[in-house]
């Protein structure tokens, strides 16, 4: 029998974890359903973890890492020579596209913010989440003026939280009603209120005629 090292069988049980949050929910979490679902003993669980808290801990930091890893290129636009609001647009699309793509991983993850929430001692990986949500967001909006030649009227950090709502909303709106025409009415929303709280860097060699 191949013996695999406790690195790999905590990664492994992980990812059992999280294909039985989203097939099921939380709830439905045990570790027998998670032992089962990664092809394991009991035995095998805890010799990787001492609970499932633990598990469900090294859970959510997975799941954050990974969506950081998504979110990252979300806002950058794929050429130069975009307005700050078609910059914006193409990134809410290429966010929509991979809820789309995946219903069920968006679905965990809002469920896994709701239970580390009711987690007195977990409270913190979900300050974590969506603090890691707002720098990534923040970083893709520097970018883009970067890249537009535009500045912020607003603190980047502001906008950027204010843009983590906006998708929040999306997401979970387009979870409820799979409606496709409203998200999409919804990011063109979005995408122009963003790019209003944009304006173009002045050219210092400009000269008034």
């Amino acid at each position: 029998m191949t013996r695999i090292s406790a690195v790999d069988r905590r990664s492994a049980l992980v990812r059992a974890a999280l294909r039985v949050v989203a097939r099921d929910g939380v709830a439905a979490a045990t570790t027998r359903a998670i032992v089962a679902e990664a092809g394991m003993s009991l035995a095998s669980f805890h010799y990787a973890f001492t609970s499932r808290d633990e598990l469900m801990a090294e859970l959510v930091n997975a799941v954050v890492d990974g969506e950081e890893l998504a979110l990252a290129p979300a806002l950058l636009p794929v050429t130069g020579g975009l307005t700050m609001r078609d910059a914006v647009r193409a990134g809410l699309q290429h966010y929509f596209e991979a809820v789309r793509a995946d219903p069920d991983h968006e679905k965990a993850m809002f469920e896994l913010t709701q239970w580390a929430l009711r987690e007195p001692r977990l409270e913190h990986l979900a300050r974590r989440q969506y603090d890691r949500y707002f720098s990534v967001a923040e970083s893709a909006l520097l970018a883009a003026a970067s890249i537009t030649g535009s500045s912020w009227t607003r603190p980047p950090a502001e906008i950027a939280r204010m843009l983590v709502v906006l998708t929040d909303g999306l997401t979970i709106a387009w979870l409820v009603t799979r409606d496709d025409a409203a998200a999409t009415s919804a990011m063109e929303f979005a995408a122009d209120a963003v790019a209003m709280l944009a304006q173009p860097i002045p050219n210092p060699t400009a000269r008034t005629r």
